[in-house]
């Protein structure tokens, strides 16, 4: 099992720029494949963006494309999630989740969560 946290979350004005990242610890996170969802109060979890085992891969949900970077770096065991051109509509708590899948868009491909980290962006 791997367990993961999220850290980097904050406040930042729209426009603005955040790197997210997640340290994983137990099992090494170069055996999964990672992903990084969204979710605000009331609504459903969503996808944002997946990278692959090693990286040669990734995916990103049309709201984020071109605005965010996910990355790994597995000597680390961390992934990241650089987001730039901030919007107020990427306010939400960001979570960190590992699948043995790789490139998985899907909640229910990821068996490993961390607890989330808030990032608020203001207008």
């Amino acid at each position: 099992q791997v367990q993961l946290e999220e850290s980097g979350g904050g406040l930042v004005q729209a426009g603005g720029s955040l790197r997210l990242s997640c340290a994983a610890s137990g099992r090494s996170a170069s055996t999964y494949g990672m992903a990084w969802f969204r979710q605000v109060p009331g609504k459903e979890r969503e996808f944002v963006a997946t990278i692959s085992r090693n990286g040669g891969r990734t995916d990103y949900a049309d709201s984020v494309k071109g605005r965010f970077t996910i990355s790994r770096d597995n000597a680390k065991n961390t992934v990241y999630l650089q987001m730039n051109s901030l919007k107020p509509e990427d306010t939400a708590v960001y979570y960190c989740a590992a699948s043995i899948l790789e490139a998985a868009r899907v909640q229910w491909a990821y068996t490993n969560w961390g607890q989330g980290t808030q990032v608020t962006v203001s207008s």
